[in-house]
């Protein structure tokens, strides 16, 4: 099977592909672009022999100080079909950037990428509800990025004011 994928995707996505970084893994993992996400994700969750048809995980992982563009988004996906096989797809993006959203291909994507906005600051372009998931809605930065602050960013919010504010929503929503 890994070799089947490799060939696979080596041919249909050459373009998209990204080099190989010296990742400690045992797993099979291609780099691709971001903007190549959708119609790969697509293409392998679709194609009869592969059925990469769940999505096992989605995070992120921040290389301050490491790696150019800074972070990068891994998505861990699974074949059922064949024996579960899995693989990673790792999306480079920089400061700033916004990775494509999946959640139109896999459901289960949704909360996901909301946690990796919340806690990390990437965005995702076309999700159907990109706001925090964890933090509260006025909470300020990203607390799992590298450069936030151990101590807090020394956020003045209250927990009164929280519970006002979703109070009132479920009320008048």
């Amino acid at each position: 099977m890994k070799e089947k994928l490799t060939e696979f995707i080596q041919s249909q996505f050459k373009d998209s592909l990204l080099p190989q970084r010296d990742i400690n893994t045992n797993l099979l993992y291609f780099s691709i672009q971001k903007e190549s996400l959708t119609i790969v994700v697509q293409t392998l969750k679709d194609h009869p022999e592969f059925a990469f048809t769940f999505l096992n995980d989605l995070t992120s992982i921040d290389w301050l100080g490491k790696r150019e563009p800074r972070f990068e988004v891994v998505y861990l996906l699974r074949s059922p079909k064949n024996n579960h096989f899995r693989f990673q797809l790792r999306v480079p993006v920089g400061e700033g950037e916004s990775v494509p959203s999946i959640a139109g291909i896999f459901p289960a994507a949704n909360w996901p990428e909301r946690e990796v906005f919340d806690l990390m600051g990437i965005s995702f372009s076309n999700h159907p509800r990109m706001e925090r998931l964890i933090m509260p809605d006025n909470f300020v930065g990203h607390p799992l990025r590298k450069d936030y602050p151990l101590e807090g960013p020394g956020q003045d919010y209250l927990i009164e004011d929280l519970l006002t504010i979703h109070v009132e929503e479920d009320i008048t929503g």
